[in-house]
């Protein structure tokens, strides 16, 4: 790989969910190794941050010690952090997850780290920012809106992203036009205050980026990035957090 540079210090949020391994049945905090991966490929160092009440109250106890912040997929965030009702389609909290995450991510913004936001993190971005969410697209777009078609699966939910000419986002991609895959049916609805939105489905137009021009890099993609090895976008956080450091 060569001479990278620096070293950035990558952030990354777990889950929170009941796992097993060994002989052991318990709570675990949890991060897809594919996350892990592309930091460590684009020359990276990834730090797994579990959920903590503890950093929600004091997320520079965290920030300080990171360069750059990744938000990753996983369950709906609570309505309530947006005002709304639990739809019923929407899935259980994990509050403590949630209240972290929230936190971390308007902290950053205003410290202007480097923070990228992955499926649920781009929710929680949005939510971070004042903004809300739509709970269950379906309800509005009918299957064709359902960028979820089989649960567990990233197989069957691709689709065409348009993005805006000189966005993060499409910098980050190397392209206009982009190929991903989907496992959500929440989107941003209300967008947060200072966030614009810089990518969207082709098929409905339902928002697939958003980001923040006044920051050097806050961006939030509603796909997987971390299960398409050519994809360059976690690379891009990477990249961001190294000229932090320069």
């Amino acid at each position: 790989m060569g001479d990278l540079g620096p070293t950035p210090r990558i952030g990354v949020c777990a889950a929170l969910e009941q796992a097993r391994w060994a002989v052991w049945d318990m709570p675990a905090a949890l991060v897809a190794d594919n996350y892990l991966q592309a930091v460590r490929e684009a020359g990276g160092i990834a730090i797994v941050i579990p959920p903590d009440d503890a950093v929600a109250d004091d997320p520079d106890r965290v920030l300080d010690a990171i360069d750059g912040l990744l938000l990753i997929g996983g369950p709906d965030v609570d309505p309530g952090t947006y005002g709304a009702e639990r739809h019923p389609e929407t899935e259980s909290p994990v509050h403590v997850r949630d209240r972290m995450e929230i936190a971390l991510a308007g902290r950053a913004r205003e410290r202007d780290i480097p923070t990228l936001g992955i499926c649920r993190g781009i929710q929680v971005m949005n939510i971070a920012a004042g903004g809300t969410l739509e709970q269950h697209l379906p309800d509005r777009l009918g299957s064709d809106g359902f960028h979820r078609k089989t649960i567990g699966t990233l197989d069957g939910n691709e689709h065409d992203v348009k993005l805006d000419e000189g966005s993060t986002a499409a910098l980050a991609c190397g392209a206009l036009l982009h190929a991903v895959a989907s496992h959500h049916h929440q989107a941003p609805a209300d967008l947060g205050e200072g966030l614009v939105r810089t990518g969207v489905a082709v098929d409905n137009d339902v928002t697939e980026a958003l980001e923040d021009p006044d920051r050097q890099y806050y961006l939030g993609v509603q796909w997987h990035p971390e299960a398409d090895q050519r994809s360059s976008v976690i690379g891009s956080l990477v990249t961001a957090a190294r000229e932090g450091l320069n």
